[in-house]
């Protein structure tokens, strides 16, 4: 029994060594494939480099930035901090300095966007974000402001940001049910929107004759249909015939 015994506590002290052995392989293993970021800082991006190659990350360069302090060409800040450890491969972000501002910052509001773009690039400067604004006036695609502002000194990045204008949405309707109701009626609903009766024809009712005034017509057929979206740009096309109508709705549109 004694013999079983120990047997039994030998089997357990092997199984309790080979899990520490793996769990240790284990924790070797994952920190071998960890290295620490350097400090990159004040290195230009070839020396950043090579230095980054030694330990086992990457440099990517993410943005620019004027410094007075710091020459052109040489990194500004990096990303993790020095010591940060990382795996291998991992790629450190870097902003490099573009010295001093020497560009000035050109005034092109009021010029076409396509012209403000290049007279932007022309100075050796980026263009940033456009942002669209809905104005009645001035035409689309004016520029109605800048950022920096012409001429701006102490600015930190090399880019200029716009805001162009664009054409305002349209005011868009439901169409009414025009089908029933007199055309001097139907022209007058739309004459309220500043909708255009483009096209009236009209129908032929045969037995009753076509007598009275076209506007005393009654509309049997429209386009677009009830219902339908329209804008003040939308061609309305009615066909009439002149009978006096059974009924009489009233034709209002709906904004949406």
């Amino acid at each position: 029994m004694r013999a079983f015994f120990r047997g039994v506590l030998n089997a357990l002290i092997l199984i309790i060594v080979g899990l520490a052995s793996f769990l240790l392989s284990m924790r070797l293993a994952i920190h071998g494939r960890e290295t620490s970021v350097p400090t990159v800082v004040n290195m230009s991006v070839p020396e950043a480099e090579r230095i980054a190659q030694k330990s086992g990350v990457q440099i990517s360069e993410e943005d620019k930035f004027y410094s007075a302090q710091v020459a052109a060409g040489r990194i500004l800040s990096q990303s993790p901090a020095p010591g940060t450890s990382v795996r291998r491969g991992f790629r450190v972000q870097v902003a490099v300095s573009l010295g001093p501002q020497v560009h000035a910052i050109p005034d092109v509001v009021g010029q076409s966007q396509r012209t403000a773009e290049l007279n932007t690039r022309r100075r050796g400067l980026e263009l940033g974000t456009v942002a669209l604004l809905p104005v009645a006036e001035p035409a689309p695609e004016t520029v109605l402001g800048q950022n920096p502002a012409a001429n701006a000194e102490g600015v930190a990045t090399p880019r200029v940001h716009l805001l162009v204008s664009q054409a305002p949405e349209a005011s868009s309707f439901v169409m009414p049910e025009f089908v029933g109701i007199k055309l001097s009626e139907a022209s007058a609903a739309c004459d309220a929107v500043g909708l255009k009766i483009t096209g009236v024809n009209l129908q032929p009712n045969g037995a009753n004759g076509t007598n009275g005034a076209l506007s005393d017509a009654v509309v049997t057929a429209q386009s677009p249909a009830a219902g339908a979206r329209v804008t003040a740009s939308t061609p309305v096309k009615l066909t009439v015939v002149k009978i006096a109508p059974t009924t009489t709705p009233t034709a209002n549109f709906a904004a949406r």
